[in-house]
């Protein structure tokens, strides 16, 4: 399925809106900050603000305008546009609904807090449009377009193994906070609330990585089957991936702690490793999912013995493999009798006297 040219130029115009209002904080956080080194020092927890107001954005949102540039091209020009209409659309709206409830005990100015609220409800109204542009605007592919296509098949088995690794990691460490963490902190690391302090356009740390680690399963479960949908959530969760490792790193180089890997406990080893491996694997995974797979045939790829099924063996109501010298037979016809088998051919009548 692909999409109508109204439906498009929806999606492309909805994108655009979410770009700009996302835009719009950030410049506004650079602004109150005085500079944009403040800003990406609150996001990458490597510095204070001193006197400037507290940001109201954090890497997710740099990367969410990423994704809805993207989306918007995508949506003018791609064949998948609806799977990325309807991808960015739930995943706007699962990062963005937690503050419809924060926003409004949050400490900040009376005013700031009016705005961001009725940001978010245009948000989430606009990612909802997004999802039903994507599902409602869908129509067949005319013949002799180009057909939606998930990853290819090597692409989809990276991308599962990198973006199930990430997940495993995740999760790992979200499970590992509540024994570090004061026990006060919960559940406002989940829902929000005090004594946490959330910035105010973004969801409470545990929604947010949660949000994260479902986008890394679903994406990889997806790439691997070859779905459409798989290469537009891949790459907004390889974009997640790489903010990760790149906030992560930066804490490391910041402090120097790669100075004293060696003298550091096993568990801080493991969380400079994490972001290290984020680093690393994100690029892999934005590459292999920015690729273009082709169509998976119904009976898989061409195995090492001939056919085109795994190991050779072929698809349903394909015809056997002819012998040497013998030509291919199409579909539906009986295959042509292999040489030196089969019954010797009727003999000449004898000749009339």
């Amino acid at each position: 399925m692909t999409l109508t040219r109204g439906a498009r130029i929806t999606g492309a115009v909805l994108c655009a809106v979410l770009a700009l209002m996302v835009a719009a904080w950030i410049v506004r956080d650079i602004r109150a900050a005085d500079g944009p080194g403040p800003v990406w020092d609150y996001w990458s927890g490597t510095g204070s603000l001193g006197g400037a107001p507290r940001p109201t954005t954090s890497a997710t949102s740099l990367v969410l305008l990423v994704a809805y540039v993207a989306a918007a091209v995508a949506a003018l020009r791609s064949a998948s546009a609806a799977s990325a209409l309807v991808v960015t659309g739930v995943v706007t709206f699962a990062l963005r609904l937690p503050s419809t409830w924060i926003i409004a005990d949050a400490p900040a100015p009376e005013e700031l807090r009016d705005r961001a609220l009725l940001t978010t409800y245009v948000v989430l109204a606009a990612s909802v449009a997004l999802i039903v542009a994507g599902v409602a605007g869908r129509r067949p592919v005319p013949e002799g377009e180009e057909r939606p296509a998930g990853p290819g098949r090597g692409a989809g088995v990276a991308a599962f193994l990198l973006l199930g690794f990430q997940a495993v990691v995740f999760a790992g460490w979200e499970i590992r906070q509540p024994f570090i963490y004061p026990s006060e902190l919960y559940p406002a690391w989940f829902i929000g609330g005090k004594p946490l302090t959330i910035s105010l356009t973004e969801g409470p740390p545990g929604w947010v990585t949660g949000v994260h680690i479902l986008i890394f399963l679903v994406a990889a479960v997806g790439a691997v089957a070859g779905a459409a949908y798989a290469r537009p959530l891949g790459l907004i969760g390889g974009g997640f991936v790489l903010a990760s490792g790149v906030l992560g790193v930066t804490r490391i180089i910041r402090f120097e702690m790669y100075e004293r890997f060696f003298d550091m406990k096993f568990e801080a080893q493991l969380n400079m490793l994490s972001f290290v491996s984020s680093l690393l694997i994100a690029p892999i995974v934005l590459l292999v999912l920015a690729l273009k797979g082709g169509p998976r045939t119904p009976g898989g790829s061409p195995g090492p013995w001939g056919g085109a099924g795994p190991w050779g063996v072929q698809p349903p109501g394909y015809p056997p493999a002819a012998g040497p010298g013998v030509p291919p037979q199409a579909p539906g016809h009986p295959p042509a009798p292999a040489p030196g088998f089969g019954p010797p051919p009727p003999s000449s009548p004898p000749p009339r006297s």
